[in-house]
């Protein structure tokens, strides 16, 4: 695995949400993620009814899932196919009780669903938030030079 998608993984893993979409429709919905890096796939656990479900119901879709983190450590635009999964041990493998909650019925829950999004590509920014970004800023102002915020990459899976 490049360097690059290493740090895509290891700071995508600090982050637990973001929005969801059919990339046709962009109609984006807050999901939890589960990561599989070595898949290079996002899980995500929804219930049936939903328009996620709804639309890859024929099929694989085009979809994008945007994740931020708190710390402004990572942005990405992350792209793949969406589809369905009956993969139970996967289910079994990212259950949590963040996923309980909101199923009565828990993993056997006959509203359940499991999407898998098989990633194809990433645009992502990556920078040292925090103080680090808050010393660039203030260098930069001090210096006049552009401040050195981080990285800014794309990855093809």
């Amino acid at each position: 695995m490049a360097n690059d998608e290493q740090i895509f993984w290891k700071r995508l893993d600090g982050i637990n949400a973001g929005m969801l979409g059919i990339r046709e429709r962009m109609k984006l919905v807050p999901m939890s993620h589960y990561a599989d890096p070595e898949a290079r796939a996002l899980w995500f656990i929804t219930a049936d009814g939903t328009d996620l479900v709804a639309d890859v119901q024929g099929g694989a879709k085009d979809a994008i899932h945007i994740v931020g983190d708190a710390s402004g450590k990572l942005f990405a635009q992350i792209e793949g196919r969406l589809e369905l999964s009956e993969d139970r041990e996967k289910l079994d493998e990212i259950w949590s009780s963040v996923a309980s909650a909101w199923f009565e019925g828990g993993k056997e829950d006959p509203d359940l669903r499991l999407l898998r999004l098989s990633l194809t590509g990433a645009e992502i920014w990556s920078t040292t938030g925090g103080i680090g970004f808050l010393y660039q800023v203030a260098k930069a102002n001090l210096t006049g030079a552009e401040p050195d915020i981080g990285d800014h990459f794309t990855l093809t899976f």
